[in-house]
């Protein structure tokens, strides 16, 4: 079966500081899905990495008294760093200061100048050096303050800048947005770029002068490309095999076009719009779909540093663990919505659906199995308890299917309500059949019928949480006693019922999901 290629990315982090919890949330989303999508046998490529220049950096590096690429090179590897303890199996980080991607930066400007979409004029406005965007008078504030970043006003340019042609795309852009409903995502998000570019498109400029931290315009050292001009090629410089000559040819030729980009509501006009009107000039693909995924509050407050609210992921995961941190974040938040973070909800649900339902159910089985069944797995018995079981084995068979179709369409939340429905009925199966009651009166078959229908279905809810839960998967199955290796796990076949071979010894049982406790407020 040749199965479809996927190439998927999160943003290019900004490299102006270490990085926090919004940018730990899509990385966990994105990594995820692609975990799943390599369970589907899809050739798989997962792109994440850091965007390294713009002023709003350079003016960081200077107040350190740094250059620009010395404070990236002391920002990249804490990304790295919380991506390794958030367990994050990314293929591809792509750092837009690598000469590699000076290479395509400047091969693609060449194609997009040949086609006589970039000219030399006078920008006049105010600039947000946070978002690194000029804005409208009437996306802004009073006293001119972003509406993203309200503690600073814009600032007021009067300057020579090199400009894109995003007005002669207008048409283009809205034919695509007809001809392709889903390539923003999800509705809400499409609505608000087709009231944007409805509108009309302005041409943007894509340089800066004054300006170091960046590359310069190849037609015009003078000039410095302007940071989203160059970031958003951070993705098409990752597709580059290692050892290939950094050309736009070589990029294209394997992972080419990007499947989905992963990205928060606040940059989706840069990969909604200007993005495919980039390429759309360059004579390139269009990426398959832009998710604009929903921004975070904690206990319903809008996060900053001078409300001291932030929550600091390192911090998180330390005290509770990958597995943890991941699983709320799917599970609670519906994603494409905004969403809270408040701790003891936090540590609520994940002992509520780890620890009491999945983790209970997979210690009181096992338990029972050493009791009654010799430390083997059963035999699936005679069919005497089929009342009971068949409805569970029935859930477990379709389950694969449902959470596939949950996963392909981003639907955390709902792949996590299945697999919990299956675990909660298979408790309720234990209640039902009672196995000490029927040891008491000898029927061995039934317990085995029972407690085999159990442990396969808690092998199946595992199998399928294990793209957001993958430690935690592989600590199921090997109290199953099956191999599970969190970086490359079992192929879909594991999604099917019968996997548990009768009369496998069972290693004794631990539990496998320890409760959580409120540790310490988050700083």
């Amino acid at each position: 079966m040749n199965l479809e290629h996927v190439a998927l990315t999160t943003p290019l982090y900004y490299a102006n500081d270490i990085p926090h919890i919004g940018s730990a949330y899509p990385t966990i989303a994105a990594d995820a899905l692609a975990r799943f999508y390599r369970m589907r046998g899809n050739p798989t490529l997962f792109i994440t990495g850091t965007d390294e220049h713009g002023l709003k950096i350079q003016r960081t590096a200077e107040k350190l008294n740094r250059t620009a690429q010395e404070h990236c090179d002391r920002i990249v590897p804490q990304f790295k760093d919380l991506w390794q303890q958030l367990n994050i199996s990314y293929d591809r980080f792509s750092r837009t200061s690598d000469p590699r991607h000076q290479s395509i930066v400047n091969e693609f400007f060449q194609r997009v100048y040949d086609a006589g979409d970039i000219y030399l004029s006078q920008q006049q406005g105010l600039y947000c050096v946070a978002c690194e965007e000029f804005k409208e008078e009437r996306e802004l504030l009073a006293d001119h303050h972003c509406p993203i970043h309200t503690a600073t006003a814009c600032e007021w340019r009067d300057e020579a800048n090199y400009f894109f042609r995003l007005s002669k795309y207008q048409a283009r852009l809205e034919q695509l947005y007809v001809d392709r409903p889903d390539f923003i995502q999800p509705e809400t998000r499409r609505n608000e770029v087709l009231g944007f570019v409805a509108q009309g498109l302005n041409d943007f400029s894509i340089s800066r002068i004054n300006l170091e931290c960046g590359f310069p315009v190849p037609i015009d050292p003078n000039h410095t490309l302007y940071v989203w001009f160059d970031a958003l090629l951070g993705y098409i410089t990752a597709l580059l095999d290692p050892d290939d000559e950094p050309t736009l040819e070589n990029a294209l030729k394997h992972w080419y076009p990007i499947q989905l980009h992963l990205i928060g509501k606040d940059i989706l006009r840069f990969h909604a719009v200007y993005w495919p009107a980039m390429l759309m000039s360059a004579q390139l693909e269009i990426t398959k779909c832009v998710f604009g995924h929903g921004l975070l509050t904690k206990d319903g407050i809008k996060m900053g540093k001078t409300l001291g609210n932030v929550i600091d992921p390192f911090d998180l995961v330390g005290r509770y663990g990958a597995d943890a941190v991941r699983y709320y974040f799917l599970r609670e938040i519906e994603f494409g919505r905004d969403g809270d973070f408040n701790e003891e909800r936090f540590v609520s649900i994940v002992n509520a659906d780890l620890a009491n339902s999945l983790g209970n159910l997979l210690n009181r089985s096992l338990g029972m199995v050493h009791k009654y069944c010799n430390h083997v797995v059963p035999s699936s018995g005679s069919g005497k308890l089929a009342s009971l079981t068949d409805p569970v084995i029935d859930s477990a068979r379709g389950l694969g299917d449902r959470v596939a179709t949950a996963y392909s369409n981003l639907a955390f939340r709902q792949v996590c309500e299945e697999i919990l429905n299956l675990v909660w009925s298979c408790n309720k199966l234990i209640d039902d059949v009672a196995p000490w009651k029927l040891f008491k009166s000898g029927e061995q078959d039934s317990i085995d019928e029972s407690l085999y229908t159990v442990l396969e279905a808690a092998r199946i809810a595992a199998y399928l949480l294990s793209p957001i839960t993958p430690r935690l998967s592989a600590l199921v199955y090997s109290q199953l006693g099956l191999e599970f290796l969190e970086s490359s796990p079992p192929d879909w076949e594991q999604a099917k019922w019968g996997i548990l071979i009768e009369g496998q010894p069972l290693p004794q049982p631990n539990p496998i999901f320890q409760r959580l406790e409120v540790t310490s407020v988050i700083k």
